[in-house]
């Protein structure tokens, strides 16, 4: 095998691969083997027809084409190491001349890792927001604990917003009844817009045993798109009733004896959850200037890649809950040229961290051991709700634990920049990363 190297950009380079002939033998005589145990040929024994007679059943054609398909990443994986290219994601081959007999000539153009010059850490500042909590934040916590430990009571008057109802429905389209519209007893909050448009106004004055009608539209079944009359009876009214706020509260809703040490308790979470958001926002902004000021570029093919994994992923969440892209782009108002600009812009910026990540790796020889690798199976499977063993076993089979140990070497190398850059707050004071180490590592465990 010969290779030639051609620069394409600093991302991409064309390999120009030539095989003698005499070099695809092996893999020619795979592709008999192979074919052989496939094909059916009267008076043979399964894997033991002759080349002559598969070349007459499948045709030499079939045979040379697999070969040249065995042959050709084989070949590319000798020519990556010849030259000491570092590439990155799938190369896109061209066949230039081939014949039975002859040499193999194809170009495999692929992504290669970048030269990437580090500028010094210690000159990267980030500004993050002061940290400052507000006795509203306070108020609005207490108030959602409050809100879970609500009850209810049946009233005798009409019906209000915040109010829940019991309440019995039925919809008509030009007086005939419509498959599925007619429910019992549902209970709904009044003003909180989760049932049929036009309901909540329909039910705001009405008491026990009182009925109305409205017009709303249907949005699914046969009857999509058209208007459709609905009659409501209310069977109850009952009030939300919010527990007091005092001791007794506290001692309800929490493992305190007084509402002082819950709002305490309180003001220390919001605090740390304030405090990780400190981290991450450093870390983005660090990361964002680390890219710049080393000029990162970004490989178009990976960056496609990317972007075609991540639109996939998209689409596949959508139809989970039953959407398609279509509706998702209704509701959002957006184009699908619009979606997929903001797919590549993403794909471009999460691909330039990655490759400025693994360059810091590199200098630094991070290196990541069983018990960090491990460390991380382990959150994975419990976020996929699979046994660790199981997980990884999927990843070895699919081929992507590679991917999931560069993961962890690029999180380290993360790590070690946040360790020597300067985080300061608008106010001006330095943010010390040691005290919140400890609270982005509870986030990052609660994450995973």
């Amino acid at each position: 095998m010969k290779s030639t190297v051609e620069t394409l950009s600093p991302t991409r380079v064309r390999l120009a691969i030539e095989v003698p002939f005499v070099e695809l033998e092996p893999s020619l005589k795979k592709a008999y083997r192979e074919i052989g145990q496939q094909v059916q040929v009267p008076g043979f024994r399964r894997g033991k027809v002759p080349s002559a007679v598969i070349d007459q059943r499948v045709g030499r054609g079939t045979v040379l084409n697999e070969a040249v398909q065995e042959a050709i990443p084989q070949n590319i994986l000798a020519a990556v190491r010849e030259h000491d290219l570092k590439t990155l994601g799938r190369p896109e081959v061209e066949i230039t001349e081939f014949a039975d007999g002859d040499t193999l000539n194809f170009t495999a153009e692929v992504d290669v890792r970048p030269e990437i010059n580090l500028p010094d850490l210690a000159t990267i500042e980030v500004t993050v927001d002061e940290l400052q909590i507000d006795d509203s934040e306070i108020d609005a916590q207490v108030g959602s604990l409050r809100e879970r430990f609500a009850t209810l009571k049946t009233v005798e008057r009409a019906a209000a917003e915040g109010d829940f109802v019991q309440i019995d429905l039925n919809a008509t389209v030009d007086g005939e009844e419509v498959p599925g519209g007619s429910a019992s007893n549902i209970s709904h909050e009044v003003g909180s817009k989760q049932l049929l448009p036009g309901l909540d106004e329909a039910v705001v004055g009405l008491s026990a045993g009182e009925s109305t009608t409205f017009t709303t539209q249907l949005v699914g079944g046969d009857y999509a798109g058209r208007d459709a009359e609905v009659s409501v009876t209310v069977r109850t009214v009952k009030e939300k009733e919010l527990p007091e706020l005092n001791d007794e509260f506290a001692q309800l809703a929490s493992e305190f004896d007084t509402m002082e040490e819950l709002r305490g308790d309180l003001r220390e979470r919001v605090t740390r959850g304030k405090r990780v958001e400190q981290i991450y926002a450093a870390r983005d902004k660090a990361l964002e200037q680390l890219v710049e000021a080393a000029g990162v570029p970004a490989p178009e093919g990976v960056v496609r890649e990317e972007v075609e994994s991540r639109k996939a992923a998209m689409v596949d969440q959508l139809e989970r809950i039953g959407a398609s892209l279509e509706e998702y782009l209704a509701a959002e108002e957006k184009t699908e040229e619009q979606i997929d600009a903001e797919l590549t812009e993403a794909a471009t910026q999460g691909v330039r961290i990655q490759l400025l990540l693994d360059t810091i790796a590199d200098a630094e020889d991070t290196q990541v051991s069983d018990d960090e690798f491990g460390h991380e199976i382990v959150h994975r499977a419990q976020r996929a709700g699979m046994a660790p063993q199981q997980y990884y076993d999927q990843l070895v089979r699919s081929g992507a634990a590679g991917a999931v140990y560069g993961d962890v070497r690029r999180g380290k190398a993360l790590a070690s920049i946040m360790e020597r850059i300067a985080i300061k707050d608008t106010a001006g004071n330095e943010v010390n990363l040691d005290a919140l180490r400890a609270e982005g590592e509870a986030e990052h465990d609660h994450e995973h």
